[in-house]
C-alpha cells in the first residue's frame, strides 16, 4: 500500500470547493455521472479502433443508495484506471490555477459549469461526502486499485480484488447532506441533469407485467438517443411531437411546429426548437429552452446564447462550444456565442419563410399563436427584421391577412393623406372600438387587428423603417386626414352657424380635457365622436408598456378631441334650440354617449348617466 499527499497548490481546496459551490452542491451527481459516461464512451472508441482488446458489450451506469451504511455509489463499466492512472488523474490534479479561479469567481454564487471546466469534476463529490472511495479496474490486464480520501490532502492507494472492468465511486455522505440518501432526491437529480445522457443509467428496479406475470427489471431513467441526436430524415412529425411531450410531460397542447438545428462548422450545435401556443404574458413564457453540453443538462437560462426574442420558445440546444464557466458579459463577447445566436436567428427565419411559402393558409391560422415572438424579434434583431418582412402578417378585422407590401398596395388609393402618406388604420381592441371600426369599414377603409402587448413599439419600428406609411388607431384623430377635400360632404350649417355651434359646445365641455373640432361628415355618422391625438396616445401607451428612454414620461395628460358632425340632426337641433337648459342637456347627453362609446364613462359619471336615462323613461 502507498500513501501520500494529493498534489494541490491550495492546501485547503476541499473546504473551499464545498463553501464556494454550496448553493449548487447538487451538481456533484451530474459531474460524477458525466465522468462515468466519458469513461464508457472512451472505451467504445478504443474498442472500435482496435486499441482495447475487450468486448464493449452493453455497458450501463448504475447509481445505488445504501441507507444503512450512508453511502451513495456510482458504478460504470467503462475503461477503468490502473494504479498509475489513479496517481496521474486523481492525485496530481491540475490545481495550479485554483487561487486565480477562486479570485475570479469570488463574487459569483452560482455557476453550474465551473467545476467540470476547471478539472474539479471528481472532487465535487466532497461537497456532499466526508469520505470518498474509488474501486477501479482498467480494461488493461493490470491489478485493480482502491483509492481512499477523507477530504484532506491525504489519501491512500492500494491494490484490491475488484474483478469486473470499470470504476465504482463510493461516497460516504456527510450528515449535513443526508438528503442525498433519499431515493426521490437522487431520482430527481438524475432526471434533471442526466435524462438524455448517451449511456443507460440504472437506478433501482421496477416491476413490469408480461402475460399477467410480474417481472422485475432495471429502472433505466434516461433516454440515451434523444431526438436531437438524430438526423431530421430519421424522424417523423409524430417523433418530434412525442419528444416534445418527453421534454414537457405536463404540457397538454401539441407544439405548432418545430425547427431542427444541426451544424458542425464553424461550431458544433444540435437541437430542436418548438413554437408553442403563447399567451400575452411575455415573462411567464421564458426559460423553457434547455441547454445541454454533450447531452448533459446545464441550464434553462439561455439568455445570451439564444436571441432574447426566442427565449419564449421551448426545446433543446446542445453544444460543446459554448463556454459555461464564465460571466454573462464574457458570454456576450464570445465569438462562438455570437455565431450561434446568429445561426439560430437565421434558421428560425428560414423555417418561418418556408412555412409561409409552402402553406400560407396554415401559417395564417397559426398567426395569433406566434405573432408575439415575431413582433418581439422585429423589435430586437435587425437581421431578423430584414428576413421577416416577407412573412410578417397583418390581419384585418374582417379576417384578411396581408404582408405589409400587400397591404400598402391594397389601400394606397383609398387611405392616403394630403401629403401622400399611406394611413394604416388599426384597432387594439376590436370590441371596445367596434363603432369606430364599423364607421371606417362603411367608408371602405381596411382596419388592421393589432392587439399584442407590444404593438405600439412594433408600429414605431415599422414607421421608422418605411417613410411611406403612418399608423393611426381607428379611434384616433384620423378622419380629416383620410377624407380628401374634394370628397368631403358640404356642411348643412353656414359658417356663422358653425362658429356659433363651436362656441356653444366649448362653453359646456371641459376645456382642459377636450378640444372641439367641427367636421362636415356624412349625415349617418355619429353626431359626436371622441378621438385622441394619435401621437399623444401612442406616447402614453409606450411609456406604460416599458418603452423606457424617451418614452419614460410618467403620467401623460389625457387629451381628447370631440369631432362634431355638422351634418347631423343633433347639430342642427342645438343651433335652433333657444332653451339654454335643454340645449345643455342635449350636449351633455351627446357627450356622455360619445364617452360611453369610447369607454370613458366610468364611476360617478356612469352612475349619473344611467340614472338620468332611466328617469327619462318615466
Amino acid at each position: 500500500m502507498t500513501s501520500g499527499k494529493i498534489n494541490v497548490t491550495v492546501e485547503n481546496i476541499f473546504p473551499l470547493i464545498k463553501k464556494f459551490l454550496y448553493s449548487d452542491h447538487e451538481i456533484f451527481l451530474r459531474e460524477l455521472i458525466s465522468n462515468a459516461t466519458d469513461a464508457t464512451l472512451k472505451l467504445k472508441h478504443l474498442t472500435s479502433i482496435g486499441e482495447a482488446n475487450t468486448p464493449y458489450g452493453d455497458p450501463i451506469i448504475e447509481v445505488k443508495i445504501d441507507k444503512e451504511n450512508k453511502t451513495l455509489t456510482i458504478k460504470d463499466q467503462g475503461l477503468g484506471m490502473t494504479k498509475e492512472e489513479v496517481e496521474k488523474y486523481i492525485n496530481q490534479v491540475a490545481f495550479s490555477g485554483a487561487e486565480e479561479f477562486l479570485e475570479k469567481y469570488k463574487d459569483s454564487t452560482k455557476d453550474t459549469g465551473i467545476i467540470g471546466h476547471f478539472g474539479l469534476g471528481f472532487y465535487s463529490a466532497f461537497m456532499v461526502a466526508d469520505k470518498v472511495e474509488i474501486f477501479t479496474k482498467s480494461f488493461k490486464d493490470e491489478p485493480a486499485a482502491h483509492w481512499t480520501c477523507d477530504g484532506s490532502p491525504t489519501y491512500t492507494l492500494e491494490e484490491c480484488d475488484k474483478t469486473d472492468r470499470g470504476t465504482e465511486i463510493v461516497l460516504h455522505i456527510s450528515p449535513d447532506s443526508s438528503e442525498f440518501l433519499e431515493d426521490h432526491k437522487i431520482n430527481e437529480l438524475l432526471v434533471k441533469y442526466n435524462k438524455f445522457m448517451p449511456v443507460p443509467i440504472k437506478f433501482g428496479t421496477i416491476t413490469d407485467k408480461v402475460d399477467d406475470i410480474e417481472i422485475e427489471k432495471d429502472n433505466i431513467i434516461n433516454n440515451p438517443t434523444p431526438a436531437w441526436t438524430k438526423q431530421p430524415s430519421e424522424l417523423t412529425d409524430k417523433d418530434y411531437t412525442e419528444f416534445y411531450k418527453e421534454l414537457y410531460p405536463t404540457q397538454f397542447e401539441d407544439p405548432l411546429f418545430h425547427i431542427h438545428l444541426n451544424v458542425d462548422y464553424p461550431f458544433n450545435l444540435t437541437g430542436i426548437l418548438y413554437f408553442p401556443k403563447l399567451n400575452g404574458d411575455l415573462q411567464i413564457q421564458r426559460d423553457r429552452i434547455q441547454l445541454y453540453q454533450n447531452q448533459v443538462f446545464v441550464t434553462d437560462n439561455v439568455e445570451g446564447i439564444v436571441p432574447e426574442f426566442l427565449t419564449m420558445l421551448k426545446g433543446v440546444i446542445d453544444s460543446p462550444d459554448i463556454p459555461l464557466n464564465v460571466s454573462r458579459s464574457y458570454l456576450q463577447a464570445d465569438s462562438n456565442v455570437k455565431k450561434i445566436s446568429s445561426y439560430i436567428t437565421r434558421k428560425v427565419a428560414d423555417k418561418l419563410k418556408s412555412l409561409f411559402n409552402e402553406n400560407r393558409e396554415d401559417f395564417q391560422a397559426k398567426w395569433n399563436d406566434i405573432k408575439v415572438v415575431l413582433e418581439y424579434g422585429v423589435l430586437s434583431e435587425d437581421k431578423f427584421y430584414d428576413r421577416a418582412k416577407s412573412f410578417m402578417l397583418y390581419p384585418t378585422t374582417q379576417g384578411e391577412y396581408y404582408t405589409l407590401e400587400e397591404l400598402k398596395e391594397a389601400i394606397k388609393d383609398n387611405q392616403t393623406d394630403k401629403d401622400g402618406k399611406i394611413i394604416i388604420l388599426y384597432t387594439s381592441n376590436k370590441e371596445a372600438q367596434d363603432s369606430y371600426i364599423a364607421s371606417a369599414n362603411d367608408k371602405g377603409y381596411k382596419v388592421l387587428l393589432l392587439d399584442s402587448p407590444i404593438v405600439s413599439h412594433v408600429i414605431q419600428k415599422l414607421e421608422s423603417e418605411d417613410q411611406d406609411i403612418t399608423f393611426t388607431r381607428v379611434d384616433a384623430d384620423h378622419i380629416a386626414n383620410l377624407i380628401k377635400k374634394e370628397d368631403q360632404t358640404s356642411s348643412r350649417l353656414s359658417q356663422d352657424q358653425q362658429t356659433s355651434l363651436q362656441g356653444i359646445i366649448e362653453a359646456i365641455v371641459p376645456k382642459e380635457k377636450y378640444v372641439v373640432k367641427l367636421e362636415s361628415l356624412d349625415s349617418q355618422d355619429e353626431p359626436f365622436i371622441i378621438t385622441q391625438p394619435e401621437f399623444m396616445r401612442r406616447m402614453k401607451e409606450m411609456s406604460q408598456s416599458g418603452g423606457g428612454g424617451m418614452f419614460a414620461m410618467g403620467n401623460l395628460p389625457e387629451i381628447f378631441n370631440i369631432t362634431v358632425n355638422t351634418n347631423s340632426d343633433l347639430a342642427n337641433l342645438i343651433i335652433e334650440n333657444q332653451d339654454e337648459t335643454l340645449r345643455t342637456q342635449q350636449i351633455n347627453q351627446a357627450l356622455d354617449l360619445a364617452k360611453l362609446s369610447k369607454g370613458l364613462l366610468k364611476g360617478e359619471e356612469l352612475t349619473s348617466f344611467i340614472k338620468r336615462n332611466f328617469n327619462n323613461l318615466k
